[in-house]
């Protein structure tokens, strides 16, 4: 059963709290929209599944076309409805990172800067102590709770998001949280230096192979790589060339392995899902193949994304870009 009530909480940070590796572990956010609403972001920093620490990634200067589907700031509280095309998040679907960038970080060691806590911490101070900052945090509403006070930061009512992190996948009793298109995240927007700013956190235990519809975990074939480590890549397009429309576009994928890739039944798929098939044969030992985009793949101006598919149909890759990235014509985006 996927999340109950999955959305985006739109406000400004203005405490935080670090409970370290405590018996239910969170780093703890309050945040407050327009309307003055108090809401506590409860952000896992420890599993409870084996491997205990968890996958973190923070993209300095993210860029992606959900960025245009976001509320405005401070807007508190908007379900969003898990399917492509919006602002929900997808790990695995929607493009947003390369998982082979995630690390795992234990959630409080003595030292600066090399746990968890630290990490979130960088970033949440600034949030704070920027007054034209806006973070939005994704994941499961709880509250309000109108007779209840928040345990951490005392407001009334509770109000809140938790499930901050990677909702797919999961194994043993997590299964039943199982979903596509709604998995949790952190974003921070800081209009003084033009960034936005990205967290992204994942179970170790969770598979990176899931479901279209359920989400949960594909028992992936003997021998299949893991994920961040597959030997093909898409490393560049050409999506808004020289001249009207209809354009020749192109997508240009890598063989980064030390072995060739028979790229038979292998196919690439925009956001829409046209499906594109790579021609069959061997792709030689770092060698790179450029392909038009043709009329089945749709490479928008506007931005979009490109994902490839193994012959059974799981992502091996994916790259998106922006309509800013794409506003010039004739060059070639580079991922």
């Amino acid at each position: 059963m996927p999340l109950r009530s999955y959305g985006v909480l739109a406000a400004r940070a203005v405490a935080r709290r670090r409970e370290g590796a405590s018996e239910t572990p969170h780093y703890q956010i309050h945040l407050a929209d327009q309307a003055g609403t108090a809401y506590r972001a409860a952000v896992n920093v420890l599993s409870q599944q084996a491997p205990s620490e968890l996958l973190y990634l923070a993209v300095e200067d993210f860029a992606h076309p959900l960025l245009q589907t976001l509320p405005a700031p401070g807007a508190g509280w908007t379900p969003l409805a898990s399917g492509p095309g919006g602002a929900a998040l997808d790990f695995i679907r929607g493009n947003l990172f390369d998982p082979a960038l995630m690390r795992p970080l234990p959630p409080e060691v003595t030292g600066d800067d090399n746990d968890l806590g630290d990490k979130l911490d960088h970033y949440v101070r600034r949030a704070i102590g920027d007054p034209g900052a806006s973070v939005y945090v994704f994941g499961e509403r709880w509250g309000p709770e109108p007779s209840t006070r928040d345990k951490i930061f005392g407001f009334l009512p509770g109000n809140g998001v938790h499930d901050v992190h990677m909702n797919q996948g999961n194994s043993g009793r997590f299964h039943q949280d199982d979903g596509v298109w709604q998995d949790g995240g952190l974003l921070i927007h800081l209009p003084g230096e033009s960034r936005w700013i990205a967290i992204f956190l994942a179970f170790q235990s969770q598979a990176w192979h899931t479901d279209d519809v359920t989400g949960h975990s594909l028992v992936a074939a003997p021998g299949r790589p893991a994920a961040g480590e597959e030997p093909v890549r898409i490393v560049a397009a050409l999506a808004n060339p020289v001249g009207p429309a209809p354009e020749n576009e192109t997508v240009t994928v890598l063989n980064a392995s030390a072995a060739p890739v028979d790229l038979a039944g292998w196919s690439l798929s925009d956001r829409a899902k046209h499906l594109r098939p790579l021609p069959p044969g061997p792709l030689a030992a770092g060698a790179f193949l450029t392909l038009p985009a043709g009329p089945e793949l749709q490479l928008g101006n506007g931005g979009g994304a490109i994902t490839l598919l193994d012959p059974a149909g799981l992502k091996v890759h994916g790259v998106a870009y922006t309509a800013d990235q794409a506003r010039r014509e004739g060059w070639t985006l580079t991922f």
